[in-house]
């Protein structure tokens, strides 16, 4: 960790809801850099409309890292690039899964290389325990009742309940 500068990384991401294994990697993250940004994307392009609000999903967050003193908090409304520049960041560290997530990701490397090739991408592969787990696929065991509780924190696993219970 560097003295003159501090090594600044952004973990982008719709994070609707959250998960524990957003959270291992955000965890994970900050143990590498000395600041973290978590940039929760406002109007996700990938995804046809968010269950919670931008403002939900960042303090679902904020309180879930409250402990990681070295972590923040915000919502993109701009470029990825565009906002790791705004938060003097020099990396962007996103978990991996599966294939298809590698897939898609090289994608958004490679166009984020041309817009910023000062701007590395770096990637954690997710825990064992966490490799299956999406919030597509949390929001749909929340929606027939089934229990997220060992799966999100426990403050979205409530509010999942309470919006999805059939």
């Amino acid at each position: 960790m560097s003295a003159e500068s501090p090594l600044v990384a952004i973990c982008p991401g719709s994070y609707d809801p959250v998960t524990n294994g957003h959270l291992d990697v955000i965890t994970r993250a900050a143990k590498v850099f000395d600041k973290v940004v978590v940039g929760v994307v406002n109007n996700p392009v990938r995804k046809q409309k968010t269950l919670f609000t931008a403002e939900e999903r960042r303090q679902f967050i904020e309180d879930a890292t409250a402990e990681l003193a070295n972590v923040e908090v915000g919502v993109m409304s701009n470029l990825l690039v565009d906002f790791a520049r705004e938060n003097q960041a020099t990396a962007v560290v996103k978990g991996l899964r599966a294939i298809s997530d590698f897939e898609y990701e090289f994608e958004m490397n490679q166009l984020n290389r041309k817009l910023a090739p000062d701007i590395e991408s770096m990637y954690i592969f997710a825990s064992s325990s966490y490799s299956f787990l999406s919030s597509t696929g949390v929001k749909e065991i929340a929606t027939f009742g089934g229990d997220v509780g060992d799966l999100v924190p426990e403050p979205v696993a409530k509010v999942l309940a309470e919006r999805l219970a059939r």
